[in-house]
């Protein structure tokens, strides 16, 4: 990944707390370069290895509830680029028209596979094909829909310099953020004023941080707390 000059910035990114973080960036080119081939041998190499394990998902999946395997939905990226995500549907198909697009403990649309596949974070494995596109990266801050984007702050819109990310510190932090949710009477409402704001100062924190080292630390956490 190359940084682009400031001035080719889309115009929802120019504001001087974003330029704090550019500043950081730009700086950290190698890092920034040996971030992408990461991703593209890690990517690669999963992909082969778990194949048989898609299979397995794939046939649980369609045997558990009608509808489609692989879950599609536009999300934000670097440089606020639309992309199209993709997941192991663990929902009952059409779920993001019957309520929320944030998910909550005990929700009823989370089909029985789905549960299991959330819990071990394997409904994110076809994002293995978005790491290898280029819209993810195995660290970086989760890809929201434009819906929650069009809340960020000005200083939010620095995560956006760098790809969405399959897992971060934030996702760490905030792996049971469906239960924080659960009890709310608007989730939506809760999840932009308390959780978000919450999220994005680990985000804001990993972003000024940045490097191969601590993206390696990350993804061994990450591993570690999907296991217990």
């Amino acid at each position: 990944m190359i940084m682009p000059e400031w001035e080719d910035l889309p115009e929802s990114m120019k504001n001087e707390r974003v330029r704090k973080y550019y500043n950081i960036l730009v700086k950290k080119k190698m890092s920034l370069i040996l971030k992408r081939i990461f991703d593209i041998i890690m990517a690669l190499v999963l992909l082969v290895f778990l194949s048989p394990a898609f299979i397995i998902i794939a046939v649980l999946i369609k045997k558990d509830s009608p509808g489609k395997i692989i879950f599609k939905q536009t999300r934000v990226t670097s440089f606020d680029r639309d992309f199209t995500i993709y997941k192991f549907r663990s929902m009952v198909e059409d779920a993001p028209k019957m309520g929320t697009q944030v998910t909550v403990s005990s929700d009823a649309r989370v089909t029985k596979t789905g549960e299991v596949l959330r819990k071990y974070r394997l409904d994110e494995l076809p994002q293995l094909i978005n790491v290898l596109k280029g819209d993810m990266s195995f660290v970086g801050t989760r890809p929201e829909v434009r819906k929650y984007v069009d809340c960020y702050s000005p200083e939010m819109m620095a995560t956006l310099l760098m790809p969405a990310g399959i897992t971060s510190e934030a996702s760490i932090k905030y792996k049971d953020e469906a239960e924080l949710l659960s009890n709310a009477s608007d989730a939506d409402e809760v999840y932009v004023k308390k959780i978000l704001p919450a999220k994005m100062r680990y985000n804001l924190k990993s972003l000024r941080r940045f490097n191969c080292i601590t993206d390696i630390i990350t993804i061994v956490k990450t591993i570690c707390f999907s296991l217990t």
